[in-house]
């Protein structure tokens, strides 16, 4: 069976293939959205929680510029990126996500708190105190009992994760599994701290040409530069696997073999 034309199946995760509209009105009754970076994605093999956490999500956007890259090169298609960046600016402009106690908002720290909450204040987004979450350090397993209960009582209509890649997945995951309702839970990462300075800003022409990876790193060498040196090794896993889910030995999947 051929694959709907707004999905590609990459690596076991449906990604799907469109306009942030489009993205955001899959999740109009509520659901899980996540945007995989590649150096993330890379550990689908063998981190299983994360792996858990992107097929079962009910949206995934192909925010990785390395990705869709190698993933058109190799299947000679032609989708397109959708950035988390351009997914959150986007979402912002919805009247329901700005009005004050729709939208609940996890954040990595106190620190980019306090910008990211500053931002949105100065782009007429008031975000009331009680709707923002300072998450702890989470290990292995996530569990968060503050976390539901507040979202419990207060019962907003979108949360969105700031937190970083590998655990904002697994994070979405776990509420989506544990609330007594469903709210649209947005997984987009730093996207927010591009707009906030809380981390270096991205022009939206960068964006628009892939560059934000090159942004990010120039702005603090020692700590993206190790991490998106480790995106090359999604190549080999798209080549063997395509649109199949890697799984560690012992328990793989019949291959995708390449043409």
């Amino acid at each position: 069976m051929s694959e709907p034309l707004n999905e590609r199946q990459i690596l076991g995760v449906n990604f799907y293939v469109g306009n942030a509209q489009g993205a955001i009105g899959r999740l109009a009754q509520g659901g899980l959205l996540v945007v995989p970076a590649a150096p993330a994605l890379k550990d689908v093999v063998w981190n299983e929680s994360y792996r858990e956490a992107l097929t079962n999500a009910d949206v995934a956007i192909a925010d990785s510029a390395f990705m869709v890259l190698v993933w058109n090169f190799l299947q000679g298609d032609s989708i397109p990126r959708l950035s988390g960046l351009k997914y959150l600016k986007e979402l912002l402009q919805l009247n329901e996500v700005r009005m004050p106690g729709n939208t609940f908002w996890v954040m990595a720290g106190s620190a980019s708190s306090r910008k990211n909450v500053d931002w949105l204040n100065s782009e007429g987004i008031e975000v009331p105190p009680e709707f923002v979450y300072q998450a702890p350090m989470y290990g292995s397993k996530i569990e968060d009992r503050e976390l539901i209960d507040k979202l419990q009582l207060l019962r907003p209509k979108h949360v969105v994760i700031t937190i970083g890649g590998g655990n904002q997945e697994r994070l979405g995951l776990y509420l989506k599994r544990n609330l007594d309702y469903l709210p649209a839970i947005h997984c987009i990462g730093a996207a927010i701290a591009f707009l906030s300075g809380d981390q270096v800003r991205i022009p939206d022409w960068a964006d628009r040409l892939y560059l934000g990876w090159l942004f990010r790193c120039l702005s603090s060498p020692q700590r993206y530069v190790p991490r998106y040196l480790s995106a090359p090794q999604l190549i080999p896993l798209i080549w063997r696997y395509r649109g199949q889910l890697p799984l560690p030995e012992g328990r793989e999947q019949p291959l995708t073999q390449a043409e």
